[in-house]
């Protein structure tokens, strides 16, 4: 089995969405790996030397493995190509992203790709998404990830979860994508810039 990881982001010394985080990897490790003690993200991560954004990644199984930083750039994404994807099984975060890396790999010439999964909407290869129909932000009620950042926002009202067709697009103008690293509407465009 492939460790699992999260993926934190680290700016001006400051961890985001830590509860979230412990939240997922606790959940993790109760139901695949039947632990049921928790761990505290906190003592295993130190941002204080942290100043630009940064992503702290940290692998765990049973017990915390490993605890990287790297320099985070966002990467522009102006088109994405819906791609089916039924086989597509994420809902652990893992090392192992073999079947969204393959996906990625049948974008063409987009820059990314929206998943479709038996007939619904979910995520881009890293990111999940929500789109405006004119008065709320929807993001897909089955993503392949439930992300920390999508959770957060769905607390704090922010966005409102819906089941979303491709044939559905139309009643929708933008799209946002959005994860622990991207802050929501860092990255949007219009609708009509999803391929088919």
């Amino acid at each position: 089995m492939s460790p699992f990881i999260e993926t934190i982001r680290i700016e001006n010394g400051r961890i985001y969405n830590l509860p979230y985080h412990n939240r997922r990897m606790n959940e993790t490790r109760r139901d695949v790996l039947h632990q049921t003690g928790t761990l505290d993200l906190s003592d295993y991560i130190h941002p204080g030397n942290y100043r630009e954004r940064t992503k702290c990644r940290v692998e765990y199984g049973t017990e915390i493995l490993k605890t990287d930083y790297a320099a985070y750039h966002i990467r522009p994404v102006s088109t994405l190509r819906l791609v089916a994807g039924d086989e597509a099984v994420y809902r652990y975060k893992s090392t192992d992203r073999s079947v969204l890396d393959r996906l990625f790999a049948s974008r063409g010439a987009a820059d990314d790709v929206l998943v479709v999964r038996k007939g619904w909407l979910t995520d881009t290869s890293i990111c999940n998404i929500a789109l405006w129909n004119g008065k709320q932000w929807i993001t897909p009620s089955k993503p392949l990830l439930a992300g920390t950042k999508r959770a957060s926002l769905l607390e704090q009202g922010e966005i409102a979860t819906g089941d979303i067709r491709p044939d559905d697009l139309p009643a929708y103008s933008r799209i946002r994508l959005f994860n622990a690293m991207i802050e929501f509407g860092e990255i949007e465009l219009p609708v009509d810039k999803i391929m088919f």
